[in-house]
């Protein structure tokens, strides 16, 4: 009886113990989603803004504010520091409405996700030496803002867009250089050669193109080819001699 009793006692106790934990959600609307979630997005509260968003469109998959909720998550998770999480809410935004007003927008947020890989890179773009990051993110980035343009070349975000592509283009152009620089000082003339004619082809109009002009000479001039040496020579002089 007394083994009952104590039973009885340990399972009333547990009755009255601690509520399951409330879910404040529960009787929102899908303006009301949508207003909260805006609401922690602008306080910088990107976790909650994230939660609200993915919620709402787990309740109301249909409609403006759910389509609307897709690309907002992206954003938030771009500035949540999460660039693959952002990027697949892109790709399926663009997947899913391709003639929505704002896919340009997706397209350029993919851009900066990438972009900003491997550090705050958008603080101060003159600032940070891109040429020593992975080249392989600097060309998906660079890619990004290239089919923006090609799709969407009235976008509002072209210019921008374009400006990042040539800050792109330079720290390419940069990265190689370095790269054909090391294989000179290793006298691995063959190679130096074979960088900077890629250099030349792909990354004309960048900061680097006389240093590899004069990289180049001196390989075709370790390796005895007179002529491509002399045509190259006349290229330094025709763009940078002339009036010295």
């Amino acid at each position: 009886m007394r083994l009952i009793i104590t039973l009885a006692m340990a399972l009333s106790l547990a009755a009255c113990g601690p509520d399951k934990e409330i879910d404040v959600t529960a009787d929102w609307s899908v303006e009301q989603f949508y207003s909260e979630a805006r609401s922690e997005l602008a306080k910088e509260n990107y976790l909650t803004a994230i939660e609200y968003y993915e919620t709402l469109e787990s309740r109301f998959p249909f409609g403006k504010y759910a389509t609307q909720a897709q690309i907002d998550v992206a954003y938030a998770y771009y500035k949540f520091n999460e660039p693959d999480s952002a990027i697949t809410a892109l790709d399926r935004f663009i997947k899913l409405h391709p003639r929505h007003p704002s896919v340009d927008y997706a397209y350029y947020l993919k851009g900066l996700a990438n972009f900003g890989r491997g550090g705050t890179i958008l603080d101060a773009l003159v600032e940070r030496d891109l040429s020593t990051f992975d080249k392989n993110l600097m060309l998906v980035a660079y890619n990004d803002f290239k089919l923006l343009l090609q799709r969407f070349p009235s976008s509002r975000y072209a210019v921008d867009a374009k400006k990042r592509m040539i800050y792109l283009r330079n720290e390419l152009a940069r990265a190689d250089f370095k790269t054909a620089s090391y294989y000179a000082s290793r006298e691995a003339w063959v190679a130096v050669a074979n960088r900077t004619r890629f250099i030349l082809a792909n990354y004309q109009g960048s900061s680097v193109i006389k240093s590899t002009l004069e990289l180049q000479l001196q390989a075709y001039q370790q390796l005895g080819m007179e002529q491509l040496a002399l045509d190259t020579q006349r290229v330094i002089d025709l763009n940078y001699n002339q009036g010295s």
